[in-house]
């Protein structure tokens, strides 16, 4: 049965004294573990102070990016292998704000996604489509070459590793969300994608989330959808009573 997940991406949010009031909000919000596993994903600079508060939670951590490289010259990049030595075995990629002001391409993706691989991480692998594709009608198109370019070079046993993201950009930061209905089309035409190339069995096991926009007010209804498995939580994250209410809205 695959999981409920429920993540929330700081972005550039939350100085190290912030980070920690945060976390401590969050633990006071749950009164008890809801049934959705909940996972942070604070700066960088913040990821081993995260983990020391989350010790014995039961909250999990991730990273919101690293380079494809295991080492080398490449100022201002972090590394798998530097993640895991500070406890951080899950790592967010192909966010469309990494695609977009950072020029990610899917070529540079599917590297990062094999590196985290080779480096026993979990994988948030993020996409979806900009509001000029929906609009062309191209969103399903667009969503199905990020996932071939930049996810589908993985082996089958890869797939226990990887949880999906579906975000479309015209939703992320917008007070836009799709509605229910939008969301369940899509994720259902990502399950049946995944599917097609690697079988019901992984299709139906893998987890996918929506982010877009995703508050307390929509995120049951977003949810009770067949085929929305939880959300990549943005602005709504940096607020506990917010954040601890969509982990509860399933």
């Amino acid at each position: 049965m695959r999981k409920k997940i429920v993540a929330g991406n700081w972005k550039m949010n939350k100085s190290l004294p912030e980070t920690g009031e945060l976390i401590a909000g969050i633990k006071a919000e749950l009164s008890t573990m809801p049934d959705a596993e909940i996972i942070v994903s604070p700066a960088f600079t913040n990821l081993y102070y995260t983990f020391e508060l989350l010790k014995g939670t039961g909250i999990k951590l991730a990273a919101q990016n690293m380079n494809a490289a295991d080492h080398g010259a490449f100022t201002g990049e972090i590394s798998a292998e530097m993640l895991k030595s500070i406890g951080v075995n899950t790592v967010i990629l192909g966010h469309s704000e990494r695609r977009a002001l950072f020029g990610e391409t899917d070529a540079l993706l599917a590297k990062k996604v094999t590196t985290a691989i080779e480096n026993d991480m979990r994988i948030i692998f993020c996409f979806g489509e900009e509001l000029k594709d929906r609009k062309a009608e191209k969103h399903f198109d667009v969503v199905l070459t990020q996932l071939e370019k930049g996810l589908f070079h993985i082996a089958k046993e890869n797939w226990e590793s990887v949880v999906l993201a579906y975000e479309p950009v015209w939703a992320i930061g917008t007070g836009e969300t799709a509605s229910p209905e939008q969301a369940q089309e899509m994720h259902d035409f990502i399950r049946k994608s995944v599917a097609k190339k690697y079988g019901d069995d992984i299709a139906d096991e893998v987890s996918i989330l929506y982010g877009g926009s995703v508050k307390p007010e929509n995120a049951q209804e977003l949810f009770s959808n067949p085929d929305v498995d939880g959300g990549l939580i943005g602005g709504a994250a940096l607020d506990a009573k917010s954040f601890v209410a969509i982990a509860n809205a399933f």
